[in-house]
């Protein structure tokens, strides 16, 4: 089975990438027209791969057409290069809404109180195989690759955490030896990240990294693709 699986998706990446497809990448999603000649061409094949094996359903009243479906294709498939991947494989839908959507909130408090309200969301990930995008905030996210703010990003990146199980900020790695380094790392600066809050410093990661190790992966991972170059 898993030899029909590669032999099936080295057929998608070797089909010709069609043209309209490559049109809305050029103007979709500037992150592709920045990236060598390589990894434009790897990243051609990880979303035909992508687009022939996941599913996109529109909600509030969206239809789902290429220019949703490609767009939304690279910016996932842009955190593959050059990875030993299965396209993430808990993954089976991709909902687009049309813009921010709301959702019935519930939430417990330390001290037992239940709080219930509304709150607008631009995107969610789900355990169980969706991830939910709102297409404004997604093509806001591409347009502007140096801003650190990517919904598909963050959202694709809470899949990356999952594959390993759970959410805990700890994706899957090449070697179990590399977990230990991996958890000292991201402990430090995910507890120097909250210290800086609390003492009112500035921050290059967005605040919202502190809520848990899976929101501070989520968010360093938008920063690392967005905003790196220009701290180095």
């Amino acid at each position: 089975m898993f030899g029909f699986k590669e032999r099936r998706r080295k057929k998608l990446r070797n089909r010709p990438f069609p043209p309209e497809w490559l049109a809305i990448l050029r103007r979709n999603v500037p992150y592709y027209c920045i990236i060598p000649p390589e990894d434009r061409e790897e990243l051609q094949g990880l979303v035909q791969v992508f687009l022939a094996e996941k599913y996109f359903e529109g909600c509030g009243g969206v239809e789902i057409t290429d220019e949703i479906r490609v767009t939304i294709a690279a910016q996932a498939c842009i955190l593959l290069l050059h990875r030993r991947t299965d396209l993430y494989p808990g993954l089976t839908t991709i909902l687009v809404y049309p813009a921010a959507y709301v959702v019935h909130e519930v939430t417990q408090r330390e001290d037992g109180t239940v709080l219930e309200g509304e709150e607008a969301r631009l995107g969610e990930s789900w355990e169980h195989g969706t991830i939910v995008l709102s297409w404004d905030d997604v093509l806001t996210g591409a347009a502007d690759f140096r801003d650190g703010r990517n919904v598909v990003f963050h959202e694709f990146a809470h899949q990356l955490d999952e594959e390993w199980g759970g959410s805990d900020g700890a994706p899957r790695l090449p070697e179990r030896s590399m977990y230990i380094a991996w958890a000292r790392v991201l402990g430090r600066e995910y507890d120097g990240l909250i210290q800086d809050i609390a003492r009112r410093r500035a921050t290059l990661l967005d605040r919202y990294g502190a809520e848990s190790p899976a929101e501070f992966f989520a968010v360093v991972t938008e920063f690392l693709f967005e905003r790196a170059r220009g701290c180095i």
